[in-house]
């Protein structure tokens, strides 16, 4: 049976803590200078994050775990159409049948390329799968009722960006994308070493433990981008970051950079876009809301402790390239 990891971390914060704990009560004059309102503020937020992000984590881990041990390679090559667009396309309706927002995307997407998928197809899954589902349109159409080609254009630019970057990745990106120790763990699978098949009673038990060892892979740099997340909402005023963004390409410039900050959900993220429906135009607003799900704080992470960190810069390259181009053309065209 697998041990279930302890955090790297754990060790560290314990005697951090009680150092704290220790210093406040030697000095209380320490706590006067706290600002409170920021700590409620910092708390509130990471709070909100790690609890709207959490679940979807949860659900990556156990359907990466229901992958592992009862979906073959073979089945897998067997649904995966061998043209790249078809097979395109096949990633982007993948969104529909596994609803998973973006935090939930990497431990699956990690095992089905371990499993077989190729690269250019598991990134447009990644990518597209956040947006280009019922849940989220839902929630876009919801936020945006009253500017309903603010949900077409999302989905659109968010289709058009996720297949560019496929078709890129296909005609130029060869290699392995995984880091070293994944690559040789999807060869020991492959090669019926990695792990040993579940029977009968145990299946049930092999897929809670899978799963609980990808929430504790996943969850410590879940855990570092929420407080780098709710400190910088927590301490950086959003009057002056907004100032940042009142020029014409400043303006698409500062919601991407503001999507990438603040790290929301695929599914609440519209809600917080449209407060600033009067106050940024609708292409900045664009690509606030396709630029977020496709890579945050968070996201990038969780990216970089399973990917290469050549094929994430590469990735980063390409969806900021590709979404503030599009953006751009979409806003000053239709918006």
């Amino acid at each position: 049976m697998n041990k279930i990891p302890v955090p790297r971390l754990l060790p560290m914060l314990l005697p951090a803590a009680f150092a704290l704990a220790c210093l406040t009560v030697v000095s209380p004059a320490l706590l006067r200078q706290v600002p409170m309102d920021e700590v409620q503020t910092f708390k509130t937020s990471f709070l909100g994050i790690l609890l709207e992000a959490l679940p979807f984590v949860l659900v990556g881990a156990i359907l990466s775990s229901l992958m592992h041990l009862f979906v073959s390679e073979e089945t897998l090559r067997r649904w995966m159409p061998k043209h790249p667009v078809p097979g395109i396309l096949f990633a982007c309706v993948l969104g529909l049948v596994f609803p998973v927002c973006e935090c939930g995307m990497i431990p699956l997407i990690r095992r089905m390329i371990q499993k077989g998928m190729p690269v250019y197809m598991a990134v447009v899954f990644i990518l597209s799968g956040p947006i280009l589902n019922p849940v989220v349109f839902s929630a876009t159409y919801m936020a945006f009722r009253l500017y309903p080609e603010m949900v077409y254009a999302r989905m659109g630019l968010a289709f058009a960006v996720a297949a560019a970057i496929g078709a890129i990745l296909y005609l130029y990106w060869k290699d392995n994308p995984l880091k070293h120790s994944l690559a040789r763990g999807a060869t020991q699978d492959s090669n019926g070493q990695g792990h040993t098949p579940a029977h009968g009673s145990n299946k049930l038990t092999a897929v809670f433990i899978h799963a609980a060892d990808e929430v504790f892979e996943m969850g410590k740099y879940l855990l570092i981008g929420c407080l780098l997340t709710a400190g910088i909402q927590a301490f950086i005023a959003r009057e002056h970051l907004a100032d940042i963004g009142s020029g014409p390409v400043s303006a698409y410039l500062f919601m991407m950079g503001f999507a990438f900050v603040l790290s929301l959900c695929s599914t609440s993220d519209a809600f917080v876009a449209s407060t600033f429906l009067q106050t940024f135009s609708g292409g900045s607003l664009l690509a606030f809301l396709v630029f977020g799900p496709m890579l945050d704080f968070k996201n990038m992470l969780m990216l970089l402790s399973v990917f290469r960190t050549k094929f994430v810069l590469l990735l980063t390259f390409l969806i900021s390239a590709l979404v503030f181009t599009g953006a751009v053309l979409v806003g000053t065209l239709w918006l």
